[in-house]
């Protein structure tokens, strides 16, 4: 693809594009999502509940992955922006031993926090047996997933969506087609339980970093810029990894909070992220596809264009988040027995659904702004949104709600996301009179 359609092409018709075969993948990844608990779900409740504790975890280890491969993306997309490609292939070539190192010093913690970390989540033997059987394979055999991240982006970052998408969809196909397989016991293979629901996760994983690293891969530069670079992926990786990292401190903080009340409640909550994570694919694709265009814009000095992705990028995912919105209002019994017959869950959760689902229209905003903010290099702005989201409303509204009642607990999620779309527009305005005031536009 020609790295001048990010500045010369219709908005609406670089997101139609770009989003699609980035939408399949996430499609395919939340599918595997689902169909993961589903099975789990139907070989233990404990196993449920395990996958819910274990969630927070797998956000950091993603948060670390994902957010060091739009680092290199949006510096990727910025030299090409202004004519260097060569720059653009050494920041590229940093990646590989960066995914590398962060893999190793991630599973060997995890692995030693593994036991702790179960038992603050809960005070079931079988779940915090099964957490730590999990959490530990999924950790150790992380470097699939911190490989296939940063080589997607580098193949991100040059327009190709195409590759990763293949890459994703075919490892979510395999860990799908595993799951049954490796969980009950089949073709001569002994059941393993939960550890088979992770095997075929990290075996999915494997599998999509095998295919994006022909293309993805870059040679290494000279030692001696690695210092300078790896500090310039992380000023721009930094609010990505920590907007996903606080997700996982949140999560993990409303975790806490509803195990005061039972199991059930905590498993309400990872059952609302799985249909989540399926809702969110217009929205998470529209947000991977704006940074590299805005980076590119940004740097070429065209700020009104990047003013119009921003707008254009909000009114497409409002559209397709009203949907998610009606299902969860109109229809969270179904949802919640797709995955369990518990009556506890299924009561909590049809009165905790429709209150999250309105939260939907004003999170589009409340996440698209630190997106923006992150690819104008406005690292401060980004961070902060996503702290004051996570850390300084959510817990703790969600801990001052839960002492009225538990189904108070979920307002915590609309009055929150409504506080932060009215700060992420304060910065937004603030920002635009900045680059006024710079003379910019």
């Amino acid at each position: 693809m020609d790295n001048n359609f990010f500045g010369t092409e219709k908005i609406s018709r670089i997101l139609f594009k770009l989003a699609p075969p980035v939408m399949l993948a996430q499609l395919i990844q939340a599918l595997y999502n689902i169909v993961d608990s589903l099975f789990v779900a139907k070989y233990s409740e404990s196993g449920l509940t395990a996958l819910s504790i274990i969630f927070p975890i797998q956000l950091l280890m993603i948060a670390l992955a994902v957010g060091t491969g739009v680092g290199i993306n949006t510096i990727m997309a910025s030299k090409l922006g202004i004519g260097k490609p060569e720059k653009a292939d050494e920041f590229a070539g940093v990646g590989t031993p960066l995914a590398v190192f962060l893999w190793a010093v991630f599973s060997v913690i995890c692995v030693l926090i593994m036991p702790l970390y179960a038992r603050m989540s809960t005070n079931s033997e079988d779940v915090i047996r099964d957490v730590i059987v999990y959490g530990r394979i999924i950790c150790i055999f992380s470097f699939g997933l911190f490989l296939e991240s940063i080589w997607t982006k580098v193949l991100q970052a040059n327009g190709d969506m195409k590759t990763p998408t293949i890459a994703q969809v075919i490892g979510a196909v395999i860990n799908i087609v595993l799951d049954p397989i490796l969980i009950f016991g089949m073709f001569g293979i002994p059941a393993m339980g939960i550890a088979g629901a992770a095997i075929a996760t990290v075996i999915g994983q494997i599998a999509a970093a095998v295919i994006v690293a022909k293309k993805g891969f870059r040679k290494s530069p000279a030692r001696a810029l690695y210092p300078g670079h790896i500090k310039a992926i992380f000023a721009m990786g930094l609010p990505n990894i920590i907007m996903q990292s606080a997700y996982t401190f949140y999560i993990f903080g409303l975790n806490l909070v509803l195990a005061g009340f039972s199991d059930q409640a905590v498993t309400t909550l990872g059952l609302y992220y799985k249909w989540q994570n399926f809702f969110f694919i217009p929205l998470g694709a529209m947000q991977t596809c704006i940074v590299p265009v805005i980076s590119y814009n940004y740097a070429a000095g065209n700020l009104d264009r990047c003013k119009k992705v921003l707008i254009e990028s909000i009114v497409f995912g409002e559209a397709l988040m009203f949907f998610g919105t009606l299902c969860f209002v109109l229809i969270p019994v179904p949802m919640l027995r797709f995955f369990t017959s518990d009556p506890l869950v299924i009561e909590i959760g049809s009165a905790a659904f429709p209150v999250i689902g309105i939260s939907f229209l004003v999170l589009v905003t409340s996440l698209t702004y630190p997106v923006f903010f992150q690819a104008v290099g406005s690292a401060v702005k980004s961070s902060l949104m996503t702290i004051i989201r996570t850390v300084v409303l959510f817990v703790p509204l969600g801990y001052l709600f839960s002492r009225i009642g538990l189904e108070w607990f979920w307002l915590t999620f609309p009055i929150t996301d409504s506080i932060s779309t009215c700060i992420g527009t304060f910065f937004y305005r603030r920002f635009l009179a900045e680059e006024r005031r710079k003379g910019h536009y």
